[in-house]
């Protein structure tokens, strides 16, 4: 099948670029271990061992996760920032979020303490990914987030409130439940690797169904799902 030019190259591999695709949208879609993964793939006839599909989510997860993120609508101006402890061989990391008002993830960030200084380098992050100011910024009451605000964008809006953050809180529960099925992470490199995949894939399978009628969903999901093929180019753009 031809694709478009701009597709992910997969010379070299031994499988079809479709079992590739599969294989990485069933670990970063369903709360799977690579042995799980490897087990539904066998099922459907395809042997391939789980270190192999550990590659491949390693070489490909995040080129597929940076398309989607290209393809999505600008984030909106009104962002809600949270952070939350992940514990990795059984010292206490925090995790940075950060999403619109829309609930669209706009970047995440793993480091070692929940200072000032980790502050600023969030918002540093996100200010460059997203390339432009945002109107407001809604935060807890952590004091970090004030001081960061004040030296990284002091233009911008700061409302402080643990009333006001829920769009961001409930955003970290589907990282919650992998955490879990994943029995944790090994490293803060690993944390911030795979949730930096998870992040820009996951959500893209998960629009908010409460919100959409059952022909609405299915017509949405559809769309999602060609979108995918077209970015791991298993479909050509133009189909």
């Amino acid at each position: 099948m031809l694709v478009d030019a701009a597709s992910p190259s997969y010379r070299g591999f031994r499988y079809p670029a479709e079992v590739i695709a599969h294989a990485v949208w069933l670990y970063f879609r369903f709360p799977l271990s690579f042995r799980e993964a490897e087990e539904l793939l066998l099922e459907r006839g395809i042997t391939v061992t789980y270190e192999t599909i550990r590659q491949w989510c390693t070489k490909f997860g995040q080129e597929y996760a940076n398309r989607l993120r290209r393809r999505r609508p600008r984030p909106g101006d009104k962002w809600h920032m949270d952070e939350v402890f992940i514990k990795i061989n059984g010292k206490v990391h925090y995790l940075w979020r950060a999403v619109d008002q829309e609930g669209n993830i706009l970047d995440i960030l793993v480091t070692t303490k929940r200072d000032t200084k980790a502050a600023k380098r969030f918002f540093r992050r996100l200010l460059k990914g997203c390339q432009y100011v945002p109107r407001v910024i809604v935060t807890d009451k952590l004091r970090s987030y004030g001081a960061a605000h004040r030296t990284v964008m002091p233009s911008v809006e700061h409302r402080s409130s643990k009333y006001l953050n829920n769009r961001c809180e409930n955003s970290h529960q589907p990282t919650r439940q992998r955490e879990r099925a994943m029995k944790r992470f090994t490293s803060p490199g690993h944390a911030q690797q795979f949730l930096s995949v998870f992040s820009g894939i996951s959500p893209h399978f998960r629009p908010r169904r409460h919100l959409l009628t059952a022909h609405d969903y299915r017509a949405e999901m559809t769309e999602r799902l060609t979108t995918w093929r077209q970015v791991t180019g298993t479909i050509p753009a133009t189909a």
